[in-house]
């Protein structure tokens, strides 16, 4: 409990055990059934000089494949329970004095499909607005966490209360006592943490509707400039028409006193 009591902050250790233990699972499997399978089969072109030497390299070829696909999930299966119970104990040390918001991807599997989308959502629309989202989800799970935790220990409590009572001891008045104060202190606790969750939970859908009417005055001022700009389309076309007759009466003009100084060059 001496370690708990510590801030426990994620190494770059723990960060490479966690991705080698997760693609060290999906790996065992084709490596351990197709590389034996694989030198056994070539084997069999190299030693194979009679049909019935070849035939047994290739029997054995197939047979390692089959045998050493299902050793590997069985190997798999074992790294996948380690995985899963390690991470419930990092986790644990990361939750112990509050989530923060750099360790959500820590508790992901913790939320909902649509607090991950619209965490997706708010970092796509406003990168502030999405570590305010990611620090209230901090503070969603955190408080979740305690209420879980609570509900554990009242459950327990009152069992110990039940067992009290048949209890003909002189201290069982006494235990009763603490057992009451301690029910009454978790039931504080319990209830700090579901107005907590509840208050994350509306601060989350006020982040992401600011992060939605963000998008929507974005697009506005975008409409607002193309409006601008087909507004000045017309002044733009009539100022082109207008230099292009300019150019025209010009070049007549220059067109004209050539001819009259072809005609009497004198």
């Amino acid at each position: 409990m001496n370690d708990l009591e510590k801030r426990y902050e994620v190494t770059r250790k723990d960060l490479v055990k966690e991705k080698s233990l997760k693609y060290g699972a999906i790996a065992t499997p084709l490596f351990v059934s197709t590389v034996p399978a694989v030198i056994l089969f070539v084997l069999g072109f190299i030693f194979g000089t009679t049909p019935p030497i070849a035939a047994t390299f290739f029997f054995l070829s197939f047979f390692s494949l089959i045998a050493g696909f299902v050793i590997g999930l069985i190997v798999s299966g074992g790294l996948l329970y380690y995985r899963s119970k390690w991470l419930a104990d990092i986790r644990e040390r990361i939750a112990f004095d509050g989530i923060k918001a750099q360790e959500i991807d820590w508790f992901r599997h913790e939320l909902t499909t649509t607090e991950k989308k619209a965490l997706r959502e708010v970092e796509r629309l406003d990168i502030p607005l999405g570590d305010a989202f990611r620090d209230t989800l901090a503070a969603r799970l955190t408080a979740t966490r305690i209420k879980k935790a609570t509900n554990k220990e009242l459950l327990l409590a009152k069992r110990r209360q039940n067992k009290i009572k048949y209890l003909k001891s002189e201290n069982a008045e006494n235990l009763q006592k603490e057992v009451i104060e301690d029910i009454e202190k978790l039931q504080k606790i319990k209830n700090e943490a579901e107005a907590m969750n509840v208050e994350a939970q509306t601060r989350l859908q006020m982040i992401e509707a600011a992060a939605r009417r963000g998008g929507v005055a974005d697009t506005e001022l975008a409409l607002k400039k193309l409006s601008a700009r087909t507004a000045d389309l017309p002044l733009a076309l009539e100022s082109a028409k207008m230099t292009e007759e300019i150019r025209k009466e010009l070049e007549a003009e220059l067109e004209a006193s050539d001819k009259a100084e072809f005609k009497d060059p004198f």
